[in-house]
């Protein structure tokens, strides 16, 4: 499901929610592709998702002050 929420082109929340759910492994990675693209001065992209990939492409992976954060750049690598 994905939800847009805002009266403007320039002031914009999308909300998406588990959007991988039946994609392929090629599939997931247009899709990264994609919300890299939607991110921008004034849009927010929130990604509500399960699979490690898309969690890890996340902001939050560079928080390591949060569990969650220290097990993404592990996973990464980073």
């Amino acid at each position: 499901m994905i939800r847009h929420l805002g009266s403007s082109l320039t002031d914009v929340t999308y909300v998406f929610d588990e959007p991988t759910t039946g994609l392929h492994l090629a599939d997931v990675e247009q899709l990264l592709g994609l919300l890299d693209r939607l991110v921008n001065p004034g849009t927010s992209v929130i990604v509500i998702e399960h699979h490690q990939a898309v969690m890890a492409h996340a902001d939050l992976a560079t928080a390591r002050c949060t569990l969650t954060g220290e097990y993404l750049a592990a996973y990464v690598g980073t």
